[in-house]
């Protein structure tokens, strides 16, 4: 198993980072522009054993994840679990922790790619997908967080 792990410290509450990743319409906010995210399937709310049908589109090859919320521990931590997706093994955890005023939003990924020996040769662009990916979502959810404190 491989392991990706990526922190940024937020000005917000633990409460207001827990919420904002309960908020299925953030997924598409914090979405890289060179990728769409579409949800296929209708979720009033989120919860230990939702499962969650999306697409993802990039570079016009579309990918399908079947993901199950495996844990949720308001608010410190939220764990996806993909049942469907391209990678063997894919387990998300985003853990939230205080930090004096302010919070650390921690993205902890354990995966493993298919095809064995020769899946690992795809390891060094999974993991600059991955940095990249996760840059990406940790500034633009600074962005909005920090912006709902200006309101």
């Amino acid at each position: 198993m491989k392991r990706f792990e990526k922190s940024i410290i937020l000005n917000c509450s633990l409460q207001e980072l827990f919420d904002f990743h309960l908020d299925l319409n953030n997924l598409k906010k914090i979405t890289p522009s060179n990728m769409k995210v579409i949800l296929l399937n209708e979720v009033s709310k989120v919860e230990t054993g939702t499962i969650l049908k999306i697409k993802s589109i990039k570079n016009f090859i579309p990918t399908y994840w079947e993901v199950e919320i495996k844990k949720m521990d308001s608010p410190n931590i939220l764990v996806d679990y993909a049942i469907k997706s391209p990678f063997k093994y894919w387990e998300h955890s985003h853990i939230f922790i205080k930090r004096g005023n302010q919070v650390e939003l921690k993205d902890v990924v354990v995966y493993q790619l298919p095809f064995g020996k020769f899946g690992k040769l795809f390891d060094f662009f999974i993991k600059r997908e991955l940095e990249n990916m996760f840059e990406y979502r940790h500034q633009i959810t600074k962005k909005i967080l920090s912006s709902k404190k200006q309101d």
